[in-house]
């Protein structure tokens, strides 16, 4: 009979098919999700099964940078920092002699970028079939980002339910789209949603420094999100006030140089469903919205979908009013429920017999929003026109960036200089250590070890203009290194290669135990089939 495979490679072919089931059963507790993503920096998140010091490999197009976590025990956010703005990356996350598969992201535009692609909805968190219909559709849909509209973890928002009803269904999702929510009241029911907001990064811009009320641009687009929990009375004071949160959103709606202004929250200030209108949302945050020029506010907890006609006050919007359109967008997952009473004069549309999302562009002057359902219909669809002035172009030529003290030893002063083409510009600085500035000159003090990608920004209105140098610090020498000391950098003769653990050593094993679904693959394999096949090659 003839043999498939030859003698010299059985040992080989058993090995291989060993150890992919090995790795197949080999994944992280939670798979990496994309938090905090900017025009130059984005945030990796994961868990680990087991304790080591995880990686993430990134780049555009081949994964060839790394970032080392800085976090110890299971949990670690991974920021990644010194990208461009709108570009795709591809990443993976090498853990515990482990490896995820590559995924990719794509960093926000250059704010003022007149192009944003995003999905909306909320009341999904069940783990449920519904929910997973509802994620996979919007995987297809490849947006920019996913706004979450609260009742991201039922029913009481507890560590496991985060787990398992946000994450474990949701994977595939956020593990390519950047994601920022809001609180539902079900993340509220355990301590008032703490556990929920310890497992998510998201920005920090409020006075308190909490993530419960944020803001971020992405693009031409200025994203509000509130916490209406808190601003019903459901949070302690220790925690967040209705008071503080509005006296802050004047101050951000009031600083937003972005054309379009889009506010997210839970509770509807417009329903006509189950739960109806939350007052309180409307005569307290209603009237700084419409004072700023808020063009959409999205909202959940009724498990339906509903349009407001463009509202001022307690009424439609008059002729010749500016009104804003009030969304309920609850059919995530959760349970659909029953309209009462009859459509009122005030509402568009409304609808509970779809499952299903809402997808938003927003073009220049245009923005146009559809209602799909999980069968790919759509349920509903509205266009939104603003007269925006040309865009101002930015100068030909490039901005030069001069390094002085391109390498050194910790702690290590470097000195910049900038010069832009834009007149009038400001600069800032990112020295990718966490530290800024501002100025044409500057300098700075890099007190650890690392490679660092230190970026300028000019910015005049909403033209900018980038540059980017790399700063290499070293370690300083210790006073009891001798000359003949071995270059740790330089692995002995016969020494195995860095990248391959050896049998032995931590990592070298597997190393992280069973958990959900992303398959890794053991380094160790790559040295059993180098080893077999150089065997095989001597004479």
């Amino acid at each position: 009979m003839h043999r498939k495979t030859p003698f010299y490679l059985a040992p080989l072919a058993a090995s291989l098919a060993l150890m992919a089931s090995t790795a197949s059963a080999g994944t992280l507790y939670r798979d990496p999700y994309l938090q905090k993503v900017g025009p130059d920096t984005a945030t990796v998140a994961f868990r680990l099964a087991s304790n080591c010091t995880p990686e993430v490999r990134y780049g555009e197009g081949a994964a060839d940078q790394a970032a080392v976590s800085q976090d110890s025990g299971k949990a670690h956010a991974v920021v990644l920092t010194g990208l461009q703005p709108g570009t795709e990356y591809t990443y993976e996350v090498l853990a515990c002699g482990l490896r995820t598969p590559p995924k990719r992201f794509r960093t926000a535009p250059v704010p003022g970028t007149r192009s944003v692609h995003f999905i909306t909805v909320g009341d999904f968190g069940t783990g449920g079939s519904a929910q997973r219909k509802v994620t996979a559709a919007m995987v297809q849909r490849k947006a920019e980002l996913f706004i979450a509209l609260g009742d991201n973890a039922y029913a009481d928002g507890t560590e496991a339910e985060i787990q398992n009803n946000l994450f474990v269904p949701m994977e595939a999702l956020l593990a390519e789209v950047p994601f920022f929510a809001a609180l539902g009241n079900h993340e509220y029911v355990t301590n008032q949603g703490q556990p929920y907001l310890d497992n998510l990064y998201l920005p920090t811009n409020n006075p308190e420094g909490s993530e419960r009320y944020y803001s971020f641009d992405w693009g031409h687009v200025h994203f509000v999100a509130l916490d209406s929990n808190c601003a019903v009375g459901l949070a302690s004071a220790d925690r967040c006030t209705r008071d503080a949160q509005k006296a802050w959103l004047e101050r951000d709606l009031a600083g937003s140089t972005q054309p379009w202004k889009i506010v997210f929250f839970h509770h509807p200030p417009w329903s006509s469903g189950e739960h109806g209108s939350q007052l309180s949302m409307r005569r307290h945050f209603g009237p700084i919205m419409e004072k700023y020029g808020v063009d959409l506010v999205l909202t959940g907890h009724d498990h339906n979908y509903e349009r407001s006609k463009p509202m001022k006050g307690d009424a439609i919007a008059g002729a010749g009013e500016r009104g804003i359109p009030y969304l309920v967008v609850g059919g995530g997952g959760a349970t659909l429920r029953d309209l009462p009473g009859s459509k009122p004069d005030w509402s568009v549309i409304r609808d509970n017999q779809s499952y299903g999302f809402l997808d938003v562009t927003v073009v220049d002057g245009t923005l146009t929003a559809q209602l799909l359902g999980v069968d790919g219909s759509t349920v509903d669809s509205f266009t939104l026109e603003k007269e925006l002035p040309p865009q101002e172009q930015p100068p030909a030529g490039e901005m030069t960036l001069v390094v002085e003290g391109e390498r050194g030893v910790a702690p290590h002063q470097a000195f910049f200089r900038a010069t832009p083409t834009l007149q009038d510009a400001t600069v800032t600085w990112d020295f990718g250590d966490g530290g800024a500035a501002e100025g044409e000159q500057v300098e700075h003090v890099f007190a650890t070890p690392g490679q660092y990608t230190v970026t300028a920004t000019a910015t005049r209105g909403t033209v900018k203009q980038t540059a980017t140098a790399l700063v290499q610090v070293a370690q300083a020498e210790s006073p009891d290194d001798g000359e003949d000391a071995p270059d740790s950098g330089t692995p002995e003769p016969g020494a195995p290669d860095v990248g391959v653990p050896t049998p032995g050593t931590p990592g070298a094993s597997g190393g992280c135990a069973a958990g959900p679904t992303a398959t890794l693959l053991p380094a160790a394999l790559a040295l059993l089939a180098s080893g077999l096949l150089c065997r095989r090659r001597r004479p």
